[in-house]
């Protein structure tokens, strides 16, 4: 994906750091997970539309890597909450990872019926909704959500130290009304071990899910070879694969060339689109595009 520079708060060329990806109305959003910058394109072209960095946070994040990995509020999950009337609009929740203090927050965009972003976000603590999960999930390490209409749900990824994905299911009013400033954290439903095996000896971890239409749900998965929420690894496999209602894979296909997937959304009922970090500022992310049909 690539950009004119003088858009780019580091003067890069391309966008190098694509994790999250939702789709709200006409518009498709990523989380650029070590910048203070979402990034929206249009739904319907987004292959020909320039990419446009929306700043959310103040200030610039230093350019030395460890110093910008401490900084950076890590934004791993982008989440399109609709809204709970006719007469409200909706909402894109950004959450960060909550592996470090610092990460342990959302932010909170209006959005219009369009999928334009009315308004400045604010700023959610995650600090209360991970505190309530820690006895069951230890450190933690958001990095997929989606919202189904019922419910809100979070999903935890694994890696080495801890080598199971967990899938946690809120209610999605609560939950929405405690995005939007109006309730308070809402407690867990239900907390279900998603084991996706291994490739090469190191755990697939969810990076990304969205909400299958026919029920059941969509992820996106990468064998990332580390021990921790924290420090990167190299990518040894890459994986899209669904989960029925009851957390169970009914199917899983192997990416080729191992492309670092942290994003997925339904395009339409035979596309996903797919984002990926190469975890180097020196080589673009992509957009990818996934025919379901060719995987028949």
């Amino acid at each position: 994906m690539t950009l004119d520079p003088s858009d780019h708060p580091r003067g890069q060329p391309h966008l190098s750091s694509a994790s999250g990806l939702a789709r709200v109305g006409r518009k498709l959003y990523i989380a650029a997970d070590d910048e203070h910058h979402l990034v929206q394109l249009d739904a319907d072209d987004p292959v020909a539309c320039p990419l446009r960095m929306v700043q959310f946070a103040p200030g610039a994040l230093p350019d030395d890597h460890a110093q910008r990995k401490k900084a950076k509020p890590d934004l791993e999950v982008l989440v399109h909450v609709p809204p709970l009337t006719a007469q409200q609009n909706g909402l894109l929740a950004a959450f960060g990872s909550a592996s470090t203090p610092r990460r342990q927050r959302a932010f909170v965009f209006p959005v219009d019926r369009h999928g334009e972003l009315v308004g400045l976000p604010r700023t959610v603590s995650l600090e209360q909704l991970h505190a309530a999960l820690h006895g069951r999930l230890g450190e933690p390490n958001f990095e997929a959500a989606f919202f189904d209409g019922t419910h809100l749900h979070l999903f935890q990824r694994a890696h080495r130290g801890h080598p199971y994905n967990a899938h946690i299911r809120y209610q999605g009013a609560p939950a929405a009304r405690w995005l939007a400033g109006t309730g308070t954290v809402p407690p867990p439903l239900d907390i279900a071990t998603v084991d996706l095996g291994s490739i090469d000896g190191v755990p697939l971890g969810i990076t990304d899910a969205a909400a299958w239409p026919a029920g059941g749900w969509v992820f996106s998965a990468v064998a990332e070879d580390t021990s921790n929420p924290y420090d990167d690894g190299a990518c040894v496999g890459s994986v899209i694969g669904w989960c029925d209602a009851r957390n169970r894979v009914v199917r899983c296909e192997r990416l080729k060339d191992a492309p670092k997937v942290e994003g997925v959304v339904l395009a339409d009922d035979d596309r996903l689109w797919l984002v990926t970090d190469a975890d180097d500022p020196a080589r673009p992310s992509e957009l990818l595009e996934l025919r379901l049909s060719a995987l028949s």
